[in-house]
């Protein structure tokens, strides 16, 4: 008998089903769209603590964004399944950049990034039995165009709430792309989730066959 699950959606060792410490939509779809079988957990993390660490002590954004993804695998009390846990922080000009709240502080994030190159810091890790066995940091450059304050309207009316959802206030695979000069480094990475790395490392540890 067969090790591996193979059906149309999958190709996985069965002996290992993955558990995903995260509640984006963007994450979950990528790795369907990978044909991982995995769980849901959404992790109880004080995101905006580990920030002001990170800031009180001089952390660079890959540490921020790997501390916010360890913190988020390591949460999981779930000691037999492989975790994986990842974040992402933005930065433009030496200021962070968070999710927006409302649409007037999405409004004021794209006015601040409008023809300014920004980079997403996204972390990934895998952990089990509560010890980080894996971890990578990607770094996507994105160069906002200098678009009108009448297309920022448009674009928020056209998004709406869909935009407060991601850090810089866009959804690359959505109307966000229309904001953007060029773009630089892992198109899965911007959306959340180093996907080329995290298969690589899933292979290593044999939870993909080679």
């Amino acid at each position: 008998m067969t090790d591996l699950v193979l059906t149309p959606t999958l190709i996985q060792n069965r002996a290992y089903k993955l558990l995903l410490a995260s509640g984006s939509a963007a994450r979950r779809r990528i790795l369907e769209n990978a044909g991982l079988a995995f769980d849901v957990e959404v992790s109880d993390v004080d995101e905006a603590h580990i920030k002001h660490e990170g800031l009180q002590q001089n952390w660079s954004a890959d540490t921020v964004a790997l501390r916010l993804a360890e913190a988020k695998a390591l949460s999981i009390q779930k000691t037999d399944r492989l975790v994986i846990g990842a974040d992402q922080m933005l930065s433009c000009d030496g200021t962070w950049y968070d999710k927006p709240e409302g649409l007037a502080g999405a409004r004021q994030q794209l006015l601040e990034l409008r023809g300014k190159t920004h980079t997403l810091h996204t972390a990934v890790v895998l952990c089990r039995n509560g010890h980080i066995l894996w971890r990578h940091v990607a770094c996507p450059k994105l160069s906002m165009r200098v678009f009108s304050h009448a297309f920022v309207e448009q674009y928020l009316a056209l998004e709406g709430e869909a935009c407060l959802g991601c850090v810089g206030s866009y959804r690359l695979e959505g109307p966000g792309i229309q904001l953007f000069a060029a773009i630089e480094g892992d198109a899965f990475a911007i959306q959340g989730l180093p996907l080329l790395p995290l298969v690589a490392a899933l292979r290593e540890m044999k939870v993909l066959p080679d």
